[in-house]
């Protein structure tokens, strides 16, 4: 058996029942990704020895006969935007290239309460910023689906790692897409939760006010467990809500009889691939079989969502990346230079990428006096206003149907030299993202051999309703059983 291709609940099961260990698990992830990471160049760091003592811990819990948590003993993939404690944490970046840090990210230390063994740490866009892994500092990540071609970004070291079974479940991040593409473009299945659903203390920060920390999972029912574990309050993080967690696990076994489902005119747009198209209404259909009602709706601000994000990231970014000036941490030019400004001005320009300094330059003339009120304050009314049509929307339905992208995963280099081709992959996660809502994608189909998901988006905080939505699509289809043929 090779166990680094079960689900999560099969090992937890595999576990708890001792029919394998955790040691056995563990190293048949590491086998994976000596056999096909050189192809695939998803991880950046690994952490085989601290894995391996991990895994031999939980072994011995499981044999003294303690219980144990779902998460024990279990590999799990990290983006390298998650800050590991004694693992180096670079955020795909050439100024934090031997940054190791002295503590944990919350949500890191959440699982490590619950014994994950952590695998090590996975390539993404350059602290987040793009959307296909090509914007690292250090090099792509491939699909395993078709090497040629792009793994979907930012979180794209994460979604390939999982598609090609080199672990159990990944950490990602969302702020625009970055869990949602890479999932529909890798084959898995990936939530973005809603803003302040799981704190973001000690992830490297992007856009502030609309960074979220989520999963990939290779089934719905699996991240519906990891959920469980991550979300909730964090004092660390103010942005985090003392909002109930509900109980993901047993919400998802409730059929969605009645559930009204919408379907958004704006997301079927001119030049959208033809399979993307297909792989949504089927899904709609299907859906409707299953018992819920599908409903046309109007989301009338989406065309101008894109515009606005790309406003309102990058007037964050200018701001958060202000940190890094080669003093505190990082790549430093101290060394060469005397004078301060000399430091700061060598340390980012040879510290940070072309994506990076573009949104740095990009936000802070934008928030310039003179065209702060032309650029910045227009673009947080429209997120008012993409914002206010989810209200309306969710009036008369539980969850929304979306495409992801408008085409399946694309050639590397293809969009990497035209910044706005690639920011317009966007389009339609970007929404969601703007009103601090949630969104689920699960694979729904392939065209000529590669993935195709789809989106279902729910209310801030009802991860609990596209996750029992998701899980019961699954039971009756099986396209997030399809793997890659490495």
């Amino acid at each position: 058996m090779e166990l680094n291709k079960l689900t999560l609940i099969e090992s937890f099961e595999g576990l708890r029942d001792k029919k394998f260990s955790s040691l056995e698990i563990t190293k048949d992830c590491f086998k994976q990704i000596k056999k096909f990471d050189d192809k695939v160049k998803a991880y950046i760091t690994l952490n085989e020895d601290g894995a391996l003592v991990k895994a031999k811990e939980v072994d011995k819990k499981i044999k003294s006969g303690e219980s144990i948590s779902p998460l024990a003993g279990i590999p799990v993939i990290v983006k390298d935007l998650f800050c590991t404690a004694g693992l180096k944490t670079t955020g795909a970046s050439k100024i934090l290239e031997n940054y190791i840090p002295p503590f944990d990210a919350t949500a890191v230390a959440k699982l490590k309460n619950e014994d994950a063994v952590i695998l090590g740490k996975v390539n993404c866009d350059e602290f987040a910023m793009g959307g296909s892994t090509e914007n690292s500092g250090f090099f792509p990540t491939h699909n395993p689906w078709d090497l040629e071609r792009v793994p979907g970004g930012s979180s794209g070291g994460s979604a390939a790692a999982l598609s090609a079974d080199m672990g159990i479940y990944a950490l990602g991040t969302d702020t625009g897409g970055s869990i949602r593409e890479p999932a529909s473009f890798c084959g898995t299945s990936g939530i973005k939760v809603s803003y302040g659903r799981v704190s973001r203390y000690g992830v490297l920060a992007m856009t502030s006010s609309l960074d979220t920390i989520g999963t990939f999972g290779k089934t719905v029912e699996d991240i519906a467990v990891i959920l469980k574990y991550m979300a909730g309050r964090d004092e660390k993080d103010s942005t985090t809500l003392d909002v109930p967690v509900d109980n993901y696990s047993e919400e998802i076994k409730k059929d969605i009889k009645g559930l009204k489902v919408g379907l958004p005119k704006e997301y079927f747009v001119d030049g959208m691939d033809e399979s993307v198209r297909d792989a949504v209404l089927g899904a709609a259909k299907k859906l409707e079989e299953m018992g819920a009602e599908v409903i046309d709706i109007n989301l009338p601000h989406t065309d101008l969502a894109v515009a606005a994000y790309y406003i309102i990231c990058p007037c964050e970014v200018s701001s958060n990346m202000a940190r890094f000036d080669g003093i505190k941490y990082g790549f430093s030019q101290r060394d060469k230079n005397k004078d301060l400004l000399d430091i700061y001005l060598d340390s980012r320009a040879n510290g940070f990428g072309a994506e990076v300094k573009r949104r740095i330059m990009i936000g802070t003339y934008a928030l310039s006096a003179g065209y702060y009120d032309a650029y910045y304050k227009k673009a947080m009314q429209i997120r008012t206003l993409v914002r206010q049509d989810f209200d309306e929307a969710f009036k008369d339905v539980d969850v929304i149907l979306t495409p992801v992208a408008p085409t399946p995963a694309y050639k590397l280099g293809e969009k990497i030299g035209d910044p706005l081709k690639m920011y317009l992959e966007d389009v339609f996660t970007i929404p969601a993202s703007l009103a601090g809502i949630c969104g689920l994608v699960v694979p729904a189909g392939l065209a000529n051999n590669l993935p195709v998901g789809i989106q279902l988006l729910g209310k801030r905080f009802d991860e609990k309703t596209v996750l029992r939505a998701g899980h019961q699509y699954q039971l009756v289809t099986d396209w997030h059983k399809q793997r890659p043929k490495l």
